[in-house]
């Protein structure tokens, strides 16, 4: 199982820099290319919500389910 991130795609839409959407969320920029990446662990709420907002976009916009095709248990 694994959780894409599609951050970079709705930020491509709504024409805004990694910049900008760090300075709007209140986040680091390195802490928002860490999530736009993949590479974080974990969101809070607050932080998806603040993004959501900035994006005009539902949290489904920016996270993805995608099965690695094992068989669950």
């Amino acid at each position: 199982m694994s959780i894409i991130v599609n951050l970079d795609i709705m930020m491509a839409k709504r024409k805004i820099s990694l910049n900008e959407l760090s300075e709007r969320v209140d986040i680091t920029p390195a802490n928002l290319s860490i999530l736009k990446t993949g590479k974080a662990k974990a969101i809070r709420f607050s932080t998806l919500e603040a993004i959501c907002k900035e994006l005009d976009c539902q949290p489904g916009d920016i996270l993805e389910f995608k099965d690695d095709g094992k068989p669950s248990e």
